[in-house]
């Protein structure tokens, strides 16, 4: 795994799936090297039309963690597979998930475990904030960052991965 620098700032008026979309494209570009096959994701947080980042400090996470509570969001992740020559294959996944109401000194707790650093809309789903999740419709593996079953399908496609 190679991690690219790419600017992650969403444009003006873009909409969540779009970044997620564009992102992975850059993302693959970035890496992309001559002969070599590239797999390049971006998982993009939304409440709405709003997109929730990586929080740049706590109390960012705690606003995030706060709008996140008792309310529905989406988790949106971009994948593509650049093969080695000129084709790009591509998937959108979409997850939807809400959490229970939060009270303060739950947020306060999970801040302080410092699970929320890096992440996207300021959680880890496969950490300690999964227990707040009362539902979830669509991939859990999308939701920790990297929809295994879309990525299997993808190199399944390209020839890359078995039947």
């Amino acid at each position: 795994m190679s991690p690219t620098e790419v600017d992650e700032t969403p444009r003006p008026g873009e909409r969540p799936r779009l970044l997620a979309r564009r992102l992975a494209h850059a993302k693959a570009d970035a890496a992309a090297t001559p002969g070599a096959l590239v797999l390049a994701a971006d998982t993009v947080v939304a409440v709405g039309r709003r997109i929730l980042g990586k929080p740049a400090d706590a109390d960012q996470a705690r606003a995030f963690l706060r709008l996140l509570s008792g309310r529905r969001h989406r988790v949106i992740t971009g994948v593509v597979l650049a093969g080695p020559g000129a084709e790009r294959r591509e998937r959108l996944v979409t997850t939807l998930l809400s959490f229970q109401r939060l009270t303060e000194a739950q947020i306060e707790h999970y801040l302080a475990s410092g699970e929320w650093q890096g992440k996207a809309g300021g959680y880890a789903i496969q950490g300690a904030a999964e227990a707040w999740c009362r539902f979830l419709s669509g991939s859990y593996s999308n939701v920790v960052g990297l929809p295994l079953h879309e990525v299997a399908q993808l190199l399944r496609g390209a020839g890359w991965l078995r039947p």
